[in-house]
């Protein structure tokens, strides 16, 4: 999209943590405004002054904001509002560190216990959990599986964020309109 520039890789201007994001991962996203589609919030953002995130709009949350954690895509949207809201609380430089360590355990992750089937799966954890309760799971999953093979090793791991999640109310599972 004409204009629309975009400084920081990692959060997106609606809500989104692309450094957490599957196709991001693989290089396969052109970004806001950047691929085929233009975003419509991308535009809005244009019309708006070009400002780097929408909670630095006068108007937000605006009627664009009433459902958008309802559905999921490639990549969640299940904490857009809550994360939106955390990088303003805190500001957006100690929200990208938080987005870069989840990075480091999503790379921990897939290079240690993807069986070729838990992209999603994990990058629907780093997005969904926190830090803290990550690391928790991470560090017992790498010191009770060294000796296993990798397929032992990606069920393991992923029966914990499973459980963890389901303890707390959530699911692993992209959330698809019907």
């Amino acid at each position: 999209m004409k204009g629309f520039k975009r400084e920081n890789p990692l959060f997106s201007l609606c809500g989104l943590n692309c450094g957490l994001c599957s196709m991001h991962l693989g290089g396969h996203c052109g970004g806001c405004g950047f691929g085929n589609q233009s975003c419509p919030i991308a535009r809005c953002s244009l019309e708006h002054g070009s400002i780097e995130y929408c909670f630095q709009c006068g108007e937000y949350p605006c009627e664009r904001y009433e459902y958008i954690d309802e559905y999921d895509s490639f990549i969640t949207h299940q904490k857009r509002k809550a994360d939106l809201h955390k990088a303003q609380q805190c500001g957006i430089e100690k929200y990208n560190v938080e987005q870069k360590k989840k990075a480091e355990i999503l790379d921990h992750l897939l290079d240690q216990y993807n069986d070729g089937r838990k992209k999603t799966l994990f990058c629907l954890a780093v997005n969904l959990l926190e830090s803290d309760e990550l690391e928790a799971i991470v560090k017992r999953a790498d010191s009770e599986t060294s000796e296993m093979p990798r397929k032992e090793k990606a069920a393991f791991v992923s029966a914990l964020l499973q459980q963890h999640a389901s303890e707390n109310g959530f699911e692993l599972k992209l959330k698809k309109r019907k």
